[in-house]
């Protein structure tokens, strides 16, 4: 691909603003391949084949632009807006899109959503019963020597002194730092 895609863009952009759609269309043909996953190419090659009336084909790369970039909403609006188009013609098919069913069966679930409803069943838990600690028996997932000076600074020792252990075991080249911290809260025991 030797053209700049922006500056293809903006000529085809072009193109479509003066209702030339069949010269647009015929600049980004050769560019099916290498363009294929560009939201601006797909959008461009839909607008240029709405122009020519061939809504079906342009609604598959307005699709297209919906998978690429699904937050953009203006393939969404155009999109909508051939779907309404096409359906209103007498001799048209009707168009099934996928997306757009099952953005109406969510739409109608969300309709319905009712969220459940909690109710307090009895008094929150009191200040006092949430700073109890828990036993000195319980495994800590994640030792870490910060946990064991919040321990020392709480005057858990035993805590701290479980968790310096298993320091010890997880970082053996700390191994005398640690046992100097054990030493130092078992003399505060």
């Amino acid at each position: 691909m030797s053209t700049n895609p922006y500056l293809l863009f903006a000529e085809v952009s072009l193109d479509i603003s003066r209702n030339e759609f069949k010269s647009g269309l015929e600049k980004l043909e050769p560019f099916l391949q290498h363009l294929r996953d560009s939201y601006l190419f797909n959008l461009l090659y839909a607008k240029a084949l709405i122009g020519l009336k061939r809504n079906t084909l342009a609604g598959d790369y307005l699709r297209r632009c919906c998978a690429i970039a699904p937050a953009n909403q203006v393939a969404w609006r155009m999109l909508s807006t051939l779907q309404t188009c096409t359906q209103e013609e007498p001799e048209a098919e009707p168009v099934f899109d996928a997306v757009m069913d099952e953005l109406e069966q969510l739409s109608a679930a969300l309709m319905n959503f009712e969220p459940i409803t909690t109710s307090e069943t009895s008094d929150p838990t009191s200040i006092i019963e949430q700073k109890k600690p828990f036993s000195d028996d319980t495994a800590i997932a994640v030792p870490t020597e910060t946990l064991a000076n919040l321990f020392t600074a709480q005057g858990a020792y035993k805590k701290a002194i479980k968790i310096y252990t298993h320091l010890i075991q997880l970082k053996p080249h700390n191994a005398e730092h640690y046992q100097h911290e054990i030493d130092v809260l078992l003399d505060r025991l």
